[in-house]
């Protein structure tokens, strides 16, 4: 059986290689310990008198030792003054360079939240608030960065492998807590959900927020780019930009145009596929393939921000939302971070297309985007069913085996059989992962019979993981649901007015616009994939 720290450079029987590791132990008080909002309130008082200190250790298997004399003669630190209540922090580097924080306050509930983006976003502006509201609350936190070879390296399965170490010297340190929630956005996300179906031994539910697989989001952007490689071609060549061969959306080049983090690019290919977009948007033709590549992928028509979310039977609109989101995607021509997924097998394809019917997949589109494709097409006086055989009829693109094997392991992609509880939140217009994603994972964890773990809430909000996307009063309200169902052993009402209801009632100062699903349903995901029924004609 595969298990992610059997495959890591850690070794087998060792938790960590005999290294000493620095860290950095330091308690902030703060005059305020008021905890607001939620949370069970246990370990009162639990460090006490505890007061200042640095401390370095070196750690080998599960035992700690504590460098006495550098705690005894360091001076402590100033107090440092914040918004937050008092709390203990630790923070460091594991072997690997990754690094790790653990901040745990003095009234700690006993619950700890574990996160694999916890180091980067509790000091990022629109992402720090949720993290700041739940320490408040009682919470400890805790979690890693992400490491900075991860665009040609990704491998959730080691991220896991991390976050396992952290748990490890949180323990070492401060007991077992009384519950572990993971939680996460985007590739916390998905590490949320993979935690849940093959590494829950030590967990008890999880959060996931805009929550990625990844050869199901490449996929789904593989379709919708598909069509628009295939029909838009004619429109940035008329205009004069140059051939067709420029709108490349696979086997990128690790060529230095991605930024660092692997999430959108810089240079001529995003540039040439905004003078497509633009081109095609200036003639009724243009713009009625454009909208098909959306029913195809099974994308929301809106993902841009400074657009208003558009009405489902104004196609107008709709057309409109849907150029803006274009704009918008070309920053990650081929589907969001498609070189960092790329780049993971070894550089092979882990999405493809070959054997694909486009005519089921239309079928299986949003009903109010076929019918806004099918006005569009009649008033440019286009065949609907000649474009989609043209799509069909194109060169299709091959999945690499060799990325197959690597992505079905565990900890690397789902099957839709998680062991604990999961809430799953998605924003509506999240342009970087679509919704539908979270619709289709929850057809396969109903197909399996695991409902009961499962509940899933839509967003009405664009952008991807920041406030504005989810808010602290949305994700805490998640939190707060599934610590519900964990104490009761059933699930309290997750109907959209419940939720924003409870999450109003959490005294964050920001929004809840959980809404219902609506008109914003699929016939079914297309996407959804299972190694051990794995095959290029699904």
């Amino acid at each position: 059986m595969y298990h992610p720290k059997e495959t890591t450079e850690i070794g087998a029987g060792l938790r960590y290689p005999i290294k000493d590791v620095m860290k950095t132990t330091t308690m902030y008080r703060h005059e305020t310990t008021d905890l607001r909002g939620l949370g069970r309130m246990g370990h009162s008082g639990f460090f006490g008198t505890l007061g200042f200190f640095i401390l370095s250790s070196a750690i080998l298997g599960n035992t700690v030792f504590l460098n006495k004399a550098w705690a005894q003669t360091t001076a402590p630190p100033e107090v440092t003054h914040r918004e937050q209540v008092a709390y203990k922090e630790e923070k460091g580097a594991l072997p690997d360079g990754t690094g790790y924080l653990i901040r745990i306050p003095e009234e700690w509930n006993g619950t700890l939240i574990r996160d694999l983006d916890y180091v980067a976003r509790v000091g990022q502006q629109g992402r720090a608030d949720r993290y700041e509201h739940l320490l408040n609350s009682g919470y400890a936190l805790a979690g890693t960065g992400r490491h900075p070879l991860r665009q040609w390296q990704y491998d959730p399965a080691r991220e896991i492998s991390k976050l396992d170490l952290v748990l490890d010297r949180f323990e070492a340190t401060y007991g077992e807590p009384e519950r572990v929630i993971q939680f996460g956005c985007s590739g916390g996300g998905h590490v949320s959900l993979a935690v849940a179906e093959d590494f829950s031994d030590r967990i008890d539910g999880s959060v996931v927020l805009s929550g990625h697989t990844p050869v199901w989001i490449m996929n789904s952007f593989l379709d919708g780019w598909f069509a628009l490689q295939s029909l838009l071609g004619e429109y940035y060549v008329e205009a004069g930009h140059g051939p067709a061969s420029d709108l490349a959306i696979t086997e990128l080049l690790s060529d230095g145009s991605s930024n660092p983090s692997g999430h959108g690019m810089t240079g001529s290919l995003p540039e040439a596929w905004r003078k497509a977009f633009d081109a095609a948007q200036e003639s009724p033709e243009g713009r009625a393939r454009m909208a098909l590549a959306f029913v195809l992928g099974q994308w929301p028509a809106w993902m841009a921000d400074d657009t208003s979310k558009p009405d489902l039977n104004n196609v107008e609109e709709l057309q409109e939302a849907m150029y803006h989101s274009l704009l918008r995607l070309s920053q990650s021509p081929g589907g969001e971070a498609r070189i960092m997924f790329e780049n993971s097998a070894q550089g092979q394809q882990l999405s493809w297309n070959e054997n694909v019917d486009y005519a089921e997949f239309y079928e299986n589109g949003n009903p109010a985007l076929k019918n806004a494709v099918e006005q569009l097409y009649q008033e440019a006086g286009l065949d609907l069913q000649a474009d989609i055989q043209k799509i069909n009829d194109m060169p299709g693109v091959l999945a690499s085996s060799h990325a197959m094997e690597y992505w079905s392991a565990p900890g690397r992609t789902i099957v839709g059989d998680p062991k604990i509880p999961v809430i799953r939140l998605h924003s509506l217009g999240d342009y970087q992962i679509p919704y539908t994603l979270m619709l289709g994972y929850e057809d396969l964890v109903a197909e399996n019979g695991n409902s009961d773990l499962l509940r899933t809430a839509l967003i009405r909000s664009t952008g991807h993981c920041t406030e504005s996307a989810i808010s602290t009063a949305e994700s805490t309200a998640a939190i707060e649901v599934l610590n519900r169902r964990l104490d009761a052993g059933e699930w309290p009402s997750t109907e959209a007015k419940d939720l924003n209801a409870l999450a109003n009632s959490l005294g964050t100062g920001t929004p809840a616009r959980f809404m219902p699903l609506g008109g914003h349903d699929v016939g079914e995901y297309n996407r959804a994939w299972v190694p051990a029924a794995s095959s290029q004609d699904n």
